[in-house]
């Protein structure tokens, strides 16, 4: 079982910055995509950045945040980071991590799709 668990949330001014992390747990072999997903009320959740490993490796990024968010890993530390800076009032919402890949198990490896139970952003005009 992997778990992850976002911390770095919080309240900022409109034109503060941020960074998001991500934390994972478990004995993982590989994670193919890391992601960061924004929810806000009446909206369905949407994707904010990603990275994923697979055909050369790619990182994607929502239209509303390019040029002001960064997407980053760091694999020994089985963590991914989100840097905001630029900051509005939009981008409140609770944020989500997830990564998938493979894992070992008892019997072999496994895949794994975890979610994080999400961190709030808050930006105050």
């Amino acid at each position: 079982q992997v778990q992850v668990v976002e911390t770095g949330g919080g309240l900022v001014q409109t034109g503060g910055s941020l960074r998001l992390s991500c934390a994972a747990s478990g004995n993982i072999f590989s994670a193919v995509e890391l992601g960061w997903h924004r929810q806000t009320p009446g909206k369905p959740r949407e994707m904010v950045a990603r990275i994923t490993t697979g055909n050369g490796g790619s990182i994607n990024y929502a239209d509303s945040v390019k040029g002001r968010a960064t997407i980053s890993r760091d694999n020994a530390r089985k963590t991914v980071y989100l840097q905001m800076s630029s900051l509005q009032p939009e981008y409140t919402g609770v944020y989500y991590c997830n990564q998938r890949g493979l894992y070992l198990t008892k019997t072999g490896w496994s895949p794994f799709d975890s979610w994080g139970q999400g961190t709030q952003v808050t930006v105050s005009s």
